[in-house]
């Protein structure tokens, strides 16, 4: 087994056939097919099955690519480092939610290179979970993610607050209003995130009271789905202002909140790891692009734990 038959076989399952596998390798049919062949005699099971000149997976074939797939992106990215190491180049690796490589990167990114001049870069979009997992892996130099970001081994660089919107159709009758009371919302067709350990549970506590309670949610686990779902009119999305400034879409709007919703977002490394000058620069430059969002507050660091707690707490509770 050797890289070249896990290329040829990852190309056949992208394209579905051998001659389209040629085609994107550049290499000839026949080549390809035996490459093919010499993993399946390796593996010691087929791959696919035959129809013609196309092919279908089979069941071992999907398993073998679910590993195949990263490992060819972890060999694609070892030889671009290797050439960066031989031109002398050091990338800036970073992971980021949604929310801020939209919101607040590539404004970040513009001012870090007039300031530095361009360098590498490779930007990982995750959950947030998936980027504390990169910084504490030493995978990347640079997070950025919304709160909670207690755990151990991270340093967390600053903290930002700013309050979450609605957007909603500019055809909607409710983007006449200049701001969106809880009430207004009552019936309406809420469309949100996913995930109920942070910004979600915030809102829930809003809507949660039987004054406000949506008629139905629609849930997705990013931003930008929402976004272009109330853009056709599917509801009223309440989301992150990252989101929301960061990405306006045409035919859309953007409201205020009467309740405040805050939203914390901050910018993380490893703990104990220093923070070279271009990642602290772009640190920095993050900073001063998320000053620039409507309502934005800055917090020191250690201000984590207390402004959690707050938020929850002015929160209304929900009542049955």
């Amino acid at each position: 087994m050797d890289i070249r038959q896990l290329e040829a076989f990852a190309a056949v399952m992208s394209t579905g056939s051998m001659t389209g596998a040629a085609r994107l390798l550049d290499r000839s049919q026949p080549a390809v097919t035996r490459l093919v062949h010499e993993l399946e005699a390796a593996t010691g099971y087929a791959l696919f099955t035959r129809h013609g000149p196309r092919v279908t997976p089979t069941q071992e074939g999907f398993l073998l690519y679910e590993e195949v797939e990263p490992l060819l992106g972890s060999w694609r990215q070892l030889r671009v480092r290797a050439t960066e190491i031989g031109q002398g180049g050091e990338p800036l690796l970073l992971a980021a939610t949604s929310a801020v490589a939209v919101g607040l990167l590539p404004q970040a990114l513009r001012a870090l290179e007039q300031e530095l001049g361009a360098a590498p870069v490779r930007l990982h979009s995750a959950p947030p979970e998936r980027v504390l997992q990169a910084v504490l892996s030493s995978a990347v130099q640079l997070g950025m993610a919304s709160l909670p970001l207690e755990h151990r081994g991270l340093q967390l660089l600053w903290i930002g607050q700013a309050p979450c919107v609605a957007v909603l159709a500019d055809t909607d009758p409710l983007a006449a209003h200049p701001a969106l009371e809880p009430a207004a919302l009552a019936a309406q067709r809420i469309i949100t995130l996913a995930n109920p350990y942070r910004l979600r549970s915030r809102i829930d506590q809003v809507l949660g009271t039987a004054a406000t309670r949506p008629a139905s949610t629609v849930e997705t686990n990013s931003s930008v789905n929402a976004i272009a779902m109330a853009r056709a009119g599917l509801g009223i999305a309440l989301l992150d202002p990252l989101s929301a400034h960061g990405m306006p879409l045409p035919g859309t709007c953007v409201r205020p909140l009467a309740s405040d919703i805050p939203y914390f977002f901050g910018a993380i490394a490893q703990q104990g790891r220093p923070l070279g000058r271009r990642p602290q620069a772009l640190a920095d430059a993050l900073l001063a692009a998320a000053a620039g969002v409507p309502g934005f507050v800055e917090h020191p660091a250690s201000l984590h734990a207390e402004l959690l707690q707050a938020a929850h707490a002015e929160l209304p509770s929900p009542r049955v």
